[in-house]
């Protein structure tokens, strides 16, 4: 995947992306970013929010809070010796 693209710098420092990258990525206002300085580059790296991207992928399997939990206190007794 490439695409070039120009954005702006606008109040504070903040860095305003093209509505066509920001789609292209998945990426949607409030979503963290780590920034990372090379050289002369400014580098975003798109940092996904477990719950958004739970919510995102394709569902392939079915419980309930009760399965849930009590295969959680399961996996807990096995790990501590209960």
């Amino acid at each position: 995947m490439s695409l070039t693209a120009v954005g702006k710098v606008g109040r504070k420092g903040a860095v305003y992306l093209p509505k066509r990258i920001m789609r292209l990525l998945g990426v949607e206002e409030g979503d963290r970013v780590l920034m990372r300085v090379e050289g002369t580059k400014l580098v975003l790296e798109f940092v996904p929010d477990p719950l958004s991207l739970a919510l995102r992928v394709r569902k392939w399997a079915r419980t309930t809070v009760e399965e849930f939990e009590a295969e959680s206190e399961a996996e807990q007794g096995e790990l501590h010796g209960a």
